[in-house]
């Protein structure tokens, strides 16, 4: 009897890894919302390129790598994340398969997202950088300078766990 009630537990706890479905559908069409606010950009910075001051095309260009950085960094999730927890997406050999699907585990997963938000804040710090005023005031020197501390926190965060992946890697296992 137990050996029945302990087969039943673990066929339903390895069936609920398909509660996750729902949220990877979620990002599906979080990316769906995101390529809708780029075409928004791009088409404010397309109608308006001719008045508009280099600086700002380059900031609008700028926000649109940006959206593009968060798409990708989505869809690495989406993918990664649905073959490591749920299922293998079977393809059957398709000729445009990422060369890196179904080869990332969950420690490449991290490294490759922290990368994609420590390139995502560089941007919006470059932004930042290129809309400096020529005088800045207290609070604005303030906001300056938690966005860096904020952006060296994520390098920071990136090395550790790149470091601890190593260490990791250059251990015996049992």
């Amino acid at each position: 009897m137990s050996n029945k009630f302990e087969v039943a537990l673990e066929t339903t706890i390895f069936k609920s890894r398909w509660l996750l479905a729902p949220f990877y559908v979620g990002l599906v069409l979080s990316i769906v919302l995101l390529f809708v606010k780029f075409v928004q950009e791009f088409w404010h910075i397309a109608s308006h390129v001719v008045s508009m001051p280099e600086s700002d095309v380059v900031i609008g260009i700028l926000a649109l790598v940006d959206l593009s950085l968060v798409g990708s960094l989505l869809l690495m999730i989406i993918f990664s994340g649905y073959e490591i927890f749920i299922s293998k997406i079977d393809l059957k050999d398709h000729e445009d398969r990422p060369e890196w699907m179904g080869k990332v585990n969950f420690s490449g997963l991290k490294l490759k997202v922290i990368g994609a938000i420590v390139a995502i804040s560089a941007i919006d710090l470059l932004k930042t950088f290129m809309n400096l005023p020529t005088s800045l005031s207290d609070e604005q020197a303030t906001h300056i300078m938690w966005k860096v501390i904020i952006h060296l926190t994520f390098v920071f965060s990136g090395l550790i766990f790149a470091y601890m992946d190593k260490v990791a890697g250059d251990t015996k296992h049992h």
